[in-house]
């Protein structure tokens, strides 16, 4: 959306609008390769093959697979109508999908390709799904309709549905509306930022997982731009490498673990990086070390985005002058509130702290969720009644405006950009046969920023054995949540009301840390 462009907030708004303007320009790359005009047509046709299904505004469906062109062209047309894609993480373990699948109440389930007998092995614990589509079963069903007059959807209705973990019980559904997705665009132009506008012939790469704010939110970023987005169907270095030559990718998303395969990739020292502009990276600040490699491999410009799916993505950004590759405090930073974004730090009692001073961070803005899917109560105590998002950080804001993340409230681990919560893992683990109690921590790891640790202690008369447990875990859960290493205690520490002091066992790995987030 660039300056000539009128404020769009739905994506209908917008696939009418760039159809219109620039029919024949690419606007999607992977498994197939689709222009606007073409973008148009078949979401159209999305639409109308599920309204003749039976669907209706507010109804699910899902997605298991990787990212793919099909994947967004269901997600955009079944937004044109407020019918919600839920994507299920394809890492997941068959339990967490089905839990998921079953929990939208969705009737049709999508499987991307290589994930169809996955998805129909599901289908006996899915009641409510009435069919499930293959890949190629999903193409020729669109392609086969004939698209009619639909209604579109608004600014506020619900148009994607993805799941994030809790810190206690089953993942939640984080319902995000049209304007959720295209809201800060205005205001972020507006300000003159210059990432906030594209050039004509721009590519975005979008290669973090389609389940992720992070990956779906690229999409809709090459979407809002004009511009092609170049959906890869997961991150591979090669396949970065190969898109950034072929494809001539502009912009990006990645975790700094990402960044760190490709910097130490044999093929970066030979790639032309001529074309691209950004890298935004989020989940966990950039080691220097690592941004010096990548200033120097790739140089771009380098935005840091601090977010989270209730805020869909990002709402505070460290901009590219603040990344010194010789270093600066403010490297350390988390970034500033994007325009349109109020962001304060609150103590206990909710009331806003002194300058400098660490207590949760809150943030408030038109991407603000919401809420949970089907869980008021959990979206009450995330969310105020006057919009007000409890992020679950614990941080400081500076005199100048710079938030700074001082420790978790929560005890989430961020390992390679995936959230990991303890109980998650916990509870994954309790049955273990040689188990008697168990505490899930993050400690530091140089590639993933956190590593998932599981100290436990034994049943009585019981030796643990560190790679069963290991063993058991990934039959359980989905593979980045399996503990990396275990240790064995006689006993955990607890405090008086019996809950486990986390931070205890978390002290002696963070020891000598300014903060215990890597």
């Amino acid at each position: 959306m660039d300056a000539h462009t009128p404020e769009l907030l739905t994506i209908d708004a917008f696939i009418r609008h760039w159809a219109a303007d620039r029919p024949r320009r690419p606007a999607m790359v992977g498994e197939r390769r689709i222009d606007f005009a073409e973008l148009d047509a078949s979401t159209q046709r999305v639409a109308t093959a599920l309204l003749a299904a039976g669907l209706k505004k507010g109804d699910r469906i899902a997605w298991l697979g990787k990212n793919a062109v099909l994947y967004f062209t269901l997600l955009f047309g079944a937004a044109r109508i407020g019918v919600v894609m839920a994507p299920v993480g394809w890492r997941l373990a068959a339990p967490e999908r089905r839990y998921i699948v079953h929990d939208t109440e969705t009737k049709l389930l999508f499987a991307g390709d290589g994930f169809a007998d996955d998805a129909r092995a599901l289908a006996p614990q899915l009641p409510l799904v009435q069919r499930i589509f293959s890949a190629d079963e999903a193409w020729a069903w669109i392609d086969g309709t004939t698209p009619a007059a639909f209604t579109a959807s608004g600014p506020e209705d619900a148009i994607l549905q993805l799941y994030t973990s809790g810190t206690t019980g089953n993942p939640k559904g984080v319902e995000l509306c049209n304007r959720n997705l295209f809201g800060l665009r205005r205001h972020a132009q507006q300000a003159g930022l210059p990432w906030a506008f594209f050039a004509d012939d721009e590519v975005v790469m979008v290669a973090m997982p389609c389940a992720h704010i992070g990956g779906t939110g690229l999409g809709f970023m090459a979407l809002a731009g004009g511009v092609c987005g170049c959906v890869m169907a997961e991150f591979t270095p090669d396949g970065c490498f190969d898109a950034i030559e072929n494809e001539g990718v502009t912009r990006f998303f990645a975790v700094p673990a990402a960044l760190q395969m490709l910097v130490n990739h044999p093929r970066c020292a030979k790639t032309d990086f001529s074309r691209l502009k950004y890298i935004f990276y989020g989940a966990a600040p950039i080691p220097l070390a690592l941004l010096q490699q990548c200033v120097q491999a790739f140089g771009c410009q380098f935005l840091q985005a601090y977010g989270m799916t209730e805020t869909t993505g990002t709402v505070v950004t460290l901009p590219p002058e603040d990344h010194d590759p010789k270093g600066s405090p403010r490297m350390r930073a988390a970034g500033r509130p994007s325009p349109g974004v109020e962001v304060k730090i609150v103590g206990a009692d909710g009331q806003t702290v002194a300058t400098g001073e660490v207590g949760e961070i809150v943030t408030r803005s038109s991407n603000n969720m919401l809420g949970y899917w089907k869980q008021p109560e959990a979206t009450a105590r995330t969310k105020t009644a006057d919009n007000w998002v409890h992020t679950g950080d614990a941080g400081y804001m500076d005199a100048d405006g710079y938030v700074y993340i001082h420790d978790r409230v929560k005890d989430m681990i961020i390992s390679g950009g995936e959230n990991v919560y303890p109980a998650e893992v916990e509870n994954a683990i309790y049955g273990h046969p040689d188990v008697a109690d168990v505490a899930v921590i993050g400690v530091p790891d140089a590639t993933w920023g956190e590593a998932v640790k599981a100290v436990v202690v034994p049943r009585p008369g019981h030796t643990v054995d560190a790679a069963s447990v290991i063993a058991w875990a990934r039959e359980r859960i989905a593979g980045f949540k399996v503990p990396k290493t275990v240790d064995v205690i006689p006993e955990l520490p607890r405090n008086p009301t019996g809950k486990i002091l986390r931070r205890s066992l978390r002290a002696p790995y963070w020891e000598g840390r300014e903060r215990q987030v890597n």
